[in-house]
């Protein structure tokens, strides 16, 4: 604006001086707007300098979110992945509750938790202890934050026929079965784990601390000849600890698993052939709930396989129709156990081992209807081929026939009905009902001692009832009347059964007047 007065000759010597300027000014533009075109250029040039500065600084930060970003996805599960915006929430949303669970662990301490912190080379000590007593156990500890394995123990290449680096830098689930993943993360869980320095201590054992808290899962360190995974069933024991980690210079949440694989039974050494016991629960529509741990070397199935899973499915075709008759002798004996006719499971290979068994259930006191039905059998016969993880020679699976699914609908309807006869032993019991239920617990404790009782039908037992003399019922009386001389032959208050010890049925009897007590209030 100072300038719009001066000539362009007296101009001249500034104009010189911009080279942008000159240019222009070889196609005589005018003095006002050349140094407009001046100013503009040195305050653009000024403005974007600072600008650039600025967006130099985000594109930096923006980059190395999409790194971390990237990272992050890396360690987010396989069966949460997808495309698009979705991946990044989804991994945000995992990542947060990483931290909360880390937080949790903290927060839900209770005085006294210790979860110490340990060197590689401290762990590798203290699990010595275990892996060279059992030449089929090895260590492994697994990060909490990022899954991968910090520690493992020289004898797992061994164990799972692989090279010791299969296992550098690499995810302990990926080495797991697809099927057994889940159950991996579920007894994982941190704020579920026990210190190691809490069950390792001098008034408490690993076993006795760990017992209930095992798993199996099945683990493969590489291929086969045929080029397929070989995997191996093992029993999983896990612990929590804090691992030094000497890369990152800081101390990170580990789960420690000492895991033993698992032989078959049948093989050396094998089990005793009475220890070969295991039990097993259903619900009344005839589906595994629950599956001791006993049956894994017994029948090649880890628990995950079965529960869930229809008993009859596993049953031999020819054995299925006899387990209609036994839930028929599980209603009629309301709660008490009793030894059935054997029959064929099938094991994991394919081939079926012949179990004897015995029934009970448990009645629930209020519907007074069964709940569920546990069965305690025992191997009577093994498996030609000894191996029961080996995998069967059909690989189509099994198939659910229209019988399986008939027999499971009949045995439904039948335990819908009330239990009425509710003995005072067995599983379901909650004390006798009156003179009634002491003549079925009679004729319960009779059919212990060889005798059959009056319900039992002729396909349940084989044979018919023998005729009991006057002699035989006068017995039976007289020994209910010397068990407790207070009982009459037409009391009608309730009284405990005969089969009872009497300190036993002197707890029943209190228990039950304690019930009435509470039932007039």
């Amino acid at each position: 604006k100072r300038l719009n007065g001066t000539s362009e000759t007296s101009l001249k010597p500034l104009v010189s001086t911009f080279p942008s300027c000159s240019a222009s000014f070889a196609g005589k533009p005018s003095v006002t707007s050349m140094v407009r075109s001046c100013h503009v250029d040195t305050h653009v040039s000024v403005s974007f300098g600072s600008c650039s500065s600025e967006q130099s600084a985000k594109a930096k930060t923006q980059k190395e979110l999409f790194k971390t970003l990237k990272e992050l996805k890396m360690h987010l599960p396989s069966e949460k992945r997808s495309k698009g915006k979705s991946s990044t929430v989804n991994t945000l949303k995992y990542a947060l509750r990483c931290i909360k669970q880390m937080l949790m662990i903290n927060d839900s301490q209770p005085p006294g938790f210790d979860v110490t912190s340990y060197t590689i080379e401290e762990i590798n000590s203290i699990t010595s202890e275990y892996t060279l007593k059992n030449t089929d156990i090895f260590a492994v500890a697994v990060s909490l934050i990022t899954g991968k394995i910090v520690y493992i123990s020289d004898q797992a290449a061994s164990i799972l026929n692989c090279k010791r680096e299969v296992f550098d830098n690499a995810k302990f689930v990926e080495f797991l079965t697809p099927q057994d993943v889940s159950v991996f993360y579920s007894f994982t869980t941190p704020y579920r784990l026990p210190s190691w320095s809490m069950c390792t201590g001098a008034e408490s054992s690993p076993t006795e601390c760990m017992q209930e808290k095992s798993f199996f899962c099945r683990i493969s360190g590489g291929k086969d000849r045929k080029g397929d995974l070989q995997y191996y069933p093992f029993r999983m024991t896990p612990y929590l600890m804090k691992v030094q980690d000497a890369e990152l210079a800081e101390e990170q949440f580990c789960c420690l698993l000492l895991a033993e694989r698992v032989h078959s039974g049948y093989e050396a050494p094998r089990i005793p052939p009475d220890k070969r016991i295991f039990t097993t629960t259903h619900t009344p529509n005839c589906v595994f709930q629950d599956v001791d741990e006993r049956a894994v070397p017994l029948l090649g199935y880890l628990p995950q396989d079965l529960i869930g899973t229809p008993v009859l499915l596993n049953l031999h075709p020819s054995d299925r129709p006899l387990m209609l008759a036994i839930h028929r002798k599980i209603l009629q004996y309301a709660g008490q156990p009793f030894d059935h006719s054997s029959i064929r499971f099938c094991a994991r290979n394919g081939e079926y081992i012949t179990i004897d068994t015995s029934w009970s259930s448990f009645v629930n006191p209020w519907s007074r209807k069964v709940s569920f039905v546990i069965g305690r059998h025992k191997v009577r016969m093994g498996p030609v081929n000894e191996d029961v993880f080996a995998a069967p020679a059909f690989h189509g699976g099994k198939i659910i026939d229209s019988d399986i699914q008939e027999i499971s609908e009949q045995i439904h309807r039948l335990l819908l009905q009330p239990v009425h006869n509710m003995g005072s032993s067995g599983y379901g019991s909650h004390g006798s009902n009156g003179s009634h239920e002491q003549l079925v617990s009679i004729s319960s404790s009779s059919e212990s001692n060889g005798n059959i009782t009056a319900g039992n039908t002729a396909e349940d037992t084989g044979k018919t009832k023998p005729a009991r003399t006057f002699q035989e019922v006068c017995k039976d009386v007289h020994m209910l009347r010397n068990q407790d001389p207070q009982i009459g032959l037409h009391s009608p208050s309730p009284a405990p059964s005969p089969s009872l010890p009497k300190h036993e049925q002197k707890k029943t009897h209190e228990s039950e007047s304690s019930w009435q007590l509470l039932s007039s209030k």
